[in-house]
Order: structure tokens, then C-alpha cells, then sequence
């Protein structure tokens, strides 16, 4: 097959340019400028003039894991845009499973059957295999969820893992990278995985080094705590001794802009000295998360969330955290600030009114502070 007369985008970095691409297979054969393929023999050709050709794209972050291993495999919104490969594993991953993993996932009867079948010493293969066999239509791959291996070992609880819970850790990881996982993947501002500390992330760094692993971690703090966040990063690549790669880097929040700079000398830093750091950026000028990240996270501890945003008192605690700007959590709510906060995605027919208005706006209109408004929504959907 040739391409002809398309612009070439060839993923290296250099500026797109004219030009015709040869496939035999499933390779490509040649490139060329436009033109010089013009004779070749070929069973098909396809006019790209106006079109741009490219390889295929990797989706570092996918969030499209539940689609194929129970939806639509062909996961036609990302192939459409050119995704050919999905790297799953930001923060959680549904295998391998025990009775506390399905308690994190909240997993319904409807969903139990599946999930049991990765409750096995090595049910992230199980896991894997199971999308495999679904035809998806792209390629795919995943890290091991910090979250998934400490909910594994010590279920939703805060504080630090014992002994014993550290030997169930290294044990998880181990099986998990003998599956194919392609290291540890963490993030750090969602429950239970921001339970972990420092030393507890390490230990999985060394567990997995032996066999290659790579630790990536959406940071404890894209704001207030940015540097800090970077430091740990790197602490827990050069103790654990595994490359580090940085989810989605960025300064959030107008106050800490001043940052990023920093921030790029501190990779730079470290590049210089001989650590295998790396990250990566998206577009977009906005984030996307789920309200109840905009709860402290002591206040998903062992699950029970709903059931303290019913309690008046504890309610008003939550708020009152929710409110300080010294607080020692990631309030992403407080940084963008309520008119900053767009809220959509709503499933509850009677809250739909308030579809793409900000937070602002919402708590206005229902006379309530933000942070109740939040823990409302919450509750509700």
C-alpha cells in the first residue's frame, strides 16, 4: 500500500514535510518525498493530499481500561483520534484482586463474577488476558496501580503498612511485573493511594527493579507542594533505583506558575547527575477530576465517605479543612477556586440544570458555601 501526498508527521520531533509512505505488511517499507513512489508496484493507494499521516499515538495515561474489559473493545473515540496504543495503570488497576481491592472498586454482585477471576497470585495476567481475548482494537499495556497494591495489603485504612503488610507490598509488585506490568504506577492525590508514604513507594521501587520496572506517579502536589512533590519523585526513583517518568507536569493553580520553571531545572538537575527522569505534558489548559477530590482525603479512610458527609459533625470538620489554604492535602477545589471549577457529568436528572456551570454559580444558586455544595453533590450522584 502507499500513502501519496500527505504531510508527515514521523513522531521524532522534526517539522512535518511532504511526502509518500510505503507499507508492506503490517511495516512501513519507505518514505519518501511526494512523488517518488508514484511508480511503485502496490495493491492500494490512498490520496492523503490535505490529510496528515502520522504512526500511530500513545496514550500514556489511558482511562479507557473498563471499555475493554467489559465495553466497547473497539474503543472507537480513541482510534478515531489516531490512538493506537493504551498504557493503563494511573494510580489503580483492578487486578490483581482480593476482597479489599473489590471493597476499593466498590464492586456490585454484577461485577463480582468478573473481578474473581483476578483474585489469583498472579491475576494481573488474568487481567490482562481477560481484554486480550475481547479483540480490542488497539494495543495495550498497564502499570500496577500503587492504590490497587496498597488496598491489596492494608485495604482503604490510613497510617503506615506494618512488616508483614510491606512483605504482602513486594510480593504484589513482584508477581504483578512477572505478568508484564510495566512497573508501579502511582497517584498520589486519590485515596487510599495517598495513604502511601515515601519509604512504602521506595520499598515497591526495589521490589520491582530487578525486572526492569518504571515508576510513574502523578505527583502528591501539582500546586502548593509542586517542588516538594518533584523531590519525592525523584527520591523514590534514586532509592528504589528505577526510572522515574512524571504524569501530566505542570504548575496548577495562577499562584504557582512561578514554579514551573523550578521545576524543569530540578528534572534537569537530575538528568545532569545520571538519574533516568522523564515527563510528560498534556494540552489542555484545564484539569479534569471527580468533586470528592476536593474532600480531604482522611475523609475517604476505610471507605466510609458517604457515611461521614451524614454525620453533622464530622460534616462541618470536612468543610472547615476544606476551606484552609494550609491545609496539608491537594485541595484542587481552593487552588482553582470555586468560579474556576466547572462541574459536569451529572447522572441525577434533577441536578442536570446545572450541567457546565461553575462551582461558583451552583453554590449561589442553591444558597449553600461551595463546600457544602460539594459534599451535596456528592452524596447525590
Amino acid at each position: 500500500m502507499v500513502i501519496e501526498g500527505g504531510r508527515v508527521v514521523d513522531g521524532t520531533g522534526n517539522p512535518w514535510f511532504y511526502g509518500d509512505v510505503a507499507i508492506t505488511g503490517d511495516r512501513i517499507a519507505r518514505i519518501t518525498p511526494p512523488g517518488l513512489l508514484r511508480q511503485a508496484s502496490a495493491r492500494r493507494r490512498i490520496d492523503a493530499h490535505g490529510l496528515v499521516v502520522a504512526p500511530g499515538i500513545i496514550d500514556i495515561q489511558a482511562q479507557s481500561g473498563s471499555e475493554l474489559l467489559r465495553g466497547d473493545s473497539r474503543v472507537i473515540s480513541m482510534v478515531t483520534q489516531g490512538v493506537t496504543t493504551m498504557i493503563m495503570g494511573e494510580g489503580e488497576t483492578p487486578a490483581p484482586a482480593n476482597a479489599q481491592v473489590m471493597a476499593m472498586y466498590r464492586v456490585d454482585s454484577a461485577e463480582e463474577r468478573l473481578f474473581r477471576t483476578f483474585v489469583a497470585p498472579h491475576g494481573f495476567a488474568s487481567w490482562l488476558d481477560a481484554m486480550a481475548r475481547r479483540g480490542p482494537s488497539v494495543n495495550f499495556g498497564s502499570f500496577l496501580g500503587a492504590a490497587t497494591v496498597r488496598a491489596y495489603a492494608k485495604g482503604q485504612a490510613e497510617g503506615p503498612a506494618t512488616p508483614a503488610e510491606l512483605d504482602t507490598m513486594r510480593a504484589v509488585v513482584r508477581r504483578a511485573m512477572e505478568d508484564g506490568a510495566f512497573g508501579v504506577g502511582s497517584a498520589l492525590i486519590y485515596p487510599p493511594g495517598s495513604y502511601a508514604s515515601t519509604s512504602e513507594l521506595v520499598e515497591e521501587a526495589k521490589a520491582m527493579a530487578p525486572y526492569g520496572g518504571v515508576y510513574i506517579t502523578h505527583m502528591r502536589s501539582e500546586g502548593d507542594r509542586l517542588l516538594e512533590a518533584v523531590d519525592e519523585a525523584l527520591t523514590i526513583g534514586r532509592e528504589g533505583g528505577v526510572p522515574v517518568e512524571i504524569y501530566h507536569l505542570k504548575a496548577a493553580g495562577v499562584k504557582n506558575w512561578p514554579k514551573a520553571r523550578l521545576v524543569v531545572a530540578k528534572i534537569d538537575s537530575a538528568r545532569a547527575e545520571g538519574q533516568d527522569v522523564a515527563a510528560d505534558q498534556y494540552a489542555y489548559t484545564a484539569g479534569a477530576n471527580g468533586l470528592s477530590s476536593c474532600i480531604p482525603p482522611d475523609a475517604h479512610a476505610d471507605g466510609k465517605l458517604l457515611e461521614r458527609l451524614g454525620d453533622a459533625p464530622t460534616r462541618a470538620a470536612i468543610s472547615a479543612d476544606m476551606l484552609r489554604p494550609d491545609a496539608a492535602w491537594e485541595n484542587l477545589c481552593l487552588s482553582a477556586t470555586p468560579a474556576g471549577v466547572e462541574v459536569v457529568g451529572f447522572k441525577v436528572d434533577s441536578l442536570k440544570r446545572y450541567e457546565g456551570e461553575r462551582l461558583g454559580q451552583i453554590a449561589q444558586a442553591m444558597g449553600k458555601p461551595w463546600p457544602d455544595v460539594i459534599m451535596d453533590l456528592t452524596l447525590a450522584e
